[in-house]
């Protein structure tokens, strides 16, 4: 029987060019991953076209055998049934080999984190060079960074909801703010007594300039406010002259830090959950490593089985 594995690969790169409008660089990720497959499905003696459930499967235990990593493997994979459906559509087979294949399991990255000391470290640097400031303008900046920091640390929120956030944002006295995240849907934050000092100490500088722009972080943008990048560019600049390692810190870091230390002082996971703005806890359990921690000291710290196995020992 003829083998039309070539002309299949061609019809479908024709058709996700045509139909889907793919890029040059997604063809062209497309017909390597087709042609790696072909060449391996070769060897096991099958063709990429004719290819059943069985040499799809032993095709990833290549790709895992020379090193590829799961996000890579099912990356390939995700090729392989989009190539293969398109043949269903198109009456060339009748069924989809990769149908009942499952996609390789990604490990999903623990995020990056601060240690309370190191967060304190650069907290400590941000309060000191408002004191060294050389200027009125250099110390308004850097009051202004002040604030921004305590605010971020204090609420993990997103970068772009702490620029971003209105005059009118504070809620029963200054205590809590009124975060407005993604799908317009918002959630009270309760603040911290440091972040609501700096943000005081930043509004008694800039109040009326941030009530007429009706933005608590006013700048000349396009926007009307600070942008994330400037910072985002100010927080690598404190880092480093605190001693830490500027790869290290980001905005994004210090949310994960406001969540890690939340959990392993004893807060609730759903809690947390709703202080990120998070619409599904799945998203929250990326911190479950702390959980796990704490829970795990709370037993051998607490339990009678763990003492009489010390005891035992």
């Amino acid at each position: 029987m003829r083998d039309l594995s070539a002309a299949h690969a061609e019809a479908f790169l024709e058709m996700m060019s045509a139909e889907r409008g793919a890029a040059i660089n997604t063809l062209d990720a497309y017909r390597r991953d087709l042609e790696d497959a072909s060449m391996v499905l070769a060897g096991l003696g099958t063709t990429l076209s004719r290819a059943q459930a069985v040499d799809i499967r032993a095709f990833i235990g290549d790709l895992a055998a020379r090193g590829f990593s799961p996000a890579s493997q099912a990356r390939r994979l995700s090729a392989l049934r989009q190539f293969y459906k398109f043949l269903h559509a198109e009456g060339l087979r009748e069924d989809d080999p990769t149908g009942v294949v499952d996609s390789p399991r990604k490990s999903r990255s623990l995020p990056k984190i601060l240690s309370i000391d190191e967060v304190t470290r650069l907290l400590g640097q941000a309060e000191t060079e408002i004191a060294q400031a050389q200027n009125d303008p250099e110390r308004l900046q850097r009051i202004r960074f002040r604030a921004l920091l305590e605010l971020l640390y204090a609420t993990g929120m997103r970068v772009s909801e702490l620029v971003g956030l209105p005059y009118r944002v504070l809620a029963d006295g200054g205590r809590f703010l009124i975060v407005r995240g993604k799908g317009a849907k918002e959630r009270m934050v309760p603040m911290s007594r440091p972040a609501r000092a700096a943000l005081e100490t930043w509004l008694t500088q800039i109040g009326e300039t941030a009530e007429q722009s009706g933005y608590l972080f006013p700048a000349n943008s396009s926007e009307g406010h600070l942008s994330r990048q400037v910072f985002a560019r100010e927080l690598k600049d404190v880092a480093a002259r605190a001693g830490l390692p500027v790869a290290k810190v980001s905005p994004h870091v210090l949310r994960h830090a406001f969540a890690s230390h939340l959990l392993a002082g004893g807060a609730d996971l759903r809690a947390v959950q709703e202080l990120l703005g998070h619409a599904d806890i799945s998203t929250t359990q990326i911190y479950t490593h702390v959980l796990d921690e704490r829970l795990k000291q709370l037993v051998n710290q607490h339990h009678p089985l763990a003492n009489a196995t010390k005891n035992r020992d």
